[in-house]
């Protein structure tokens, strides 16, 4: 075990990657059953590879379900919300820019597309940086938005590969 106890990821993460193709540097599996009515978003189960998130879906009350449950849109705004703070702290670190309570607030909206009459996501991301230049904040705000993946993953799309296995 290490005893250097939680420390935040190094500045060299902000270095270029001049490669050829993507490089992962870290990968993860997750794994949802359908659970009680065999509806993984209604009464599934959630499981990483590593054990380390095991987590039971329902279905939001605003969505016909019984809530009391996490369901996929908090888990995405979780993860969305983390990687974007994580990004900013690093820019600010490297600006010199002390950004003690940062705070970042993302809403995901589960909603009708308009373009296809199916199921769109839509995000509102809020930052908050009290004691920082309005100025400042907003230039590390748009270098972050240029940075983090989930953002770019967002405006941009991701890589996907949909299989069946057996």
């Amino acid at each position: 075990m290490d005893n250097k106890g939680l420390q935040a990821p190094p500045l060299s993460l902000l270095d270029k990657y001049r490669g050829q193709g993507f490089h992962a540097l870290y990968t993860t599996t997750v794994t949802v059953s359908g659970g009680e009515t065999g509806h993984g978003r209604a009464s599934g189960v959630a499981r990483s590879d590593d054990g380390n998130l095991v987590i039971d879906l329902r279905l939001p009350a605003a969505l016909g379900g019984p809530g009391h449950g996490t369901n996929p849109e908090q888990l995405f705004a979780a993860g969305y919300a983390a990687c974007f703070h994580g990004a900013l702290n690093l820019l600010a670190q490297r600006s010199n820019v002390s950004v003690d309570n940062l705070a970042v607030e993302v809403e995901i909206a589960f909603g009708r597309d308009p373009v296809d009459g199916g199921f769109a996501l839509a995000a509102d991301i809020r930052v908050r940086m009290p004691g920082v230049q309005r100025q400042v904040a907003e230039e590390l705000v748009r270098n972050t938005e240029r940075f983090c993946p989930y953002v770019k993953m967002a405006r941009q799309g991701i890589v996907s590969v949909v299989a069946v296995v057996d």
